[in-house]
């Protein structure tokens, strides 16, 4: 069963729930919502004999904060994204994975042996990579998408009809690619310019969510969904006409990774989740549930036929460059969080 954690209230009573299941010796996995199909955590714990428990969360910061509130020593493994990678290992929040304690390491592909943000994978495992940008309702709206205007500055037809991502790293990393700055810009002039453009954008947003960015474009609630690729295929699958876009400014991309948390309280059975995950027919399983991309080798039969040909694996000519969301320094990110503050009053 899965949780949403919407309070501090709601942490901490998952964090009760999930120490009496490590207590049990079993698995406890922090998770993004919707993003692994119940089946394959059945199949884990069929071949295993290992019970799951799993709480989830709606972004990277979330997860972050839940940990250093006191989650260190309930969750033996967590999902975070590149940049949190990075972030987590300099909180000393990670464990380091020896060299033999996973026998299926060298089913990571050559393009994610070694990122930056996790030199080795010292820590963690490839889960899965994409996109994040923006879709738009072709019943709305039939005009060129091809440009972050939609979200910052959007025609009359869009205006109040817009949902954004609830996750700071998204929003700022489209601003400053919208407005051409670096994303960790240290200049006063281009903050100003970042923070009053966000303000100004503002009033065409109707809401800040992440949980159900998908339901909002269904639903009709929005025209315009700030989106990840995989819940914009599932969108379209569900009956919304949208069309996911490649702004010629560029976009965010990202890979979510498997990583082993400092003090998991299962450590053997955190290993051997994350060897059951590199394994090609049990990765592509959560491709073709979340229609994401996998970072393993081998993957290719076990996928469905149609996850290759979607929209939105495809970029089109004009597409800008795919962008990493980068991690600021300290100070520098300390003026960031107060223009994302300042944004969601």
């Amino acid at each position: 069963m899965k949780y949403l954690l919407k309070s501090g209230v709601a942490a901490l009573a998952l964090s009760v729930s999930a120490n009496a299941a490590a207590a049990e010796g079993d698995l406890v996995i922090y998770h993004w919502f919707e993003y692994i199909p119940q089946e394959l955590l059945d199949k884990f714990s069929d071949e295993t004999g290992i019970t799951v428990t799993m709480d989830t969360y709606d972004s990277n910061e979330a997860m972050l904060a839940t940990l250093k509130a006191g989650g260190v020593g309930t969750y033996d493994v967590a999902v975070p994204g590149d940049y949190m990678v990075k972030i987590m290992a300099g909180e000393g929040l990670l464990d380091t994975i020896a060299d033999g304690e996973l026998t299926n390491k060298s089913n990571i592909a050559a393009e994610w042996a070694d990122p930056g943000f996790d030199p080795g994978r010292a820590s963690s495992i490839p889960y899965q990579w994409g996109s994040t940008s923006f879709a738009v309702n072709r019943d709305v709206f039939d005009g060129d998408i091809q440009s972050t205007d939609i979200l910052f500055n959007p025609p009359a037809e869009l205006s109040g009809k817009i949902n954004m991502l609830d996750s700071q790293g998204d929003v700022m990393a489209m601003a400053s690619l919208h407005l051409g700055i670096p994303q960790c810009s240290s200049d006063r002039e281009q903050l100003k310019a970042l923070n009053a453009m966000l303000l100004e954008a503002k009033q065409h947003w109707t809401s800040f969510n992440s949980d159900t960015a998908k339901e909002v474009l269904v639903s009709g609630d929005a025209a315009v969904g700030q989106i990840y690729d995989g819940f914009s295929a599932k969108a379209r699958e569900e009956g919304a006409n949208v069309e996911y876009a490649f702004p010629t400014q560029g976009y965010v991309a990202w890979m979510d990774n498997v990583v082993l948390l400092k003090e998991a309280p299962n450590r053997d059975n955190a290993l051997k989740f994350m060897d059951f995950l590199l394994e090609p027919e049990n990765i592509a399983a959560v491709s073709n549930y979340a229609q994401y991309n996998a970072g393993v080798t081998g993957v290719t039969e076990f996928l469905d036929a149609e996850l290759a040909a979607q929209p939105e694996k495809n970029p089109h000519a004009n597409a800008g460059q795919g962008v990493f969301l980068e991690v600021c320094d300290e100070e520098t990110q300390a003026v960031y969080d107060q223009i994302w503050t300042n944004l969601k009053k």
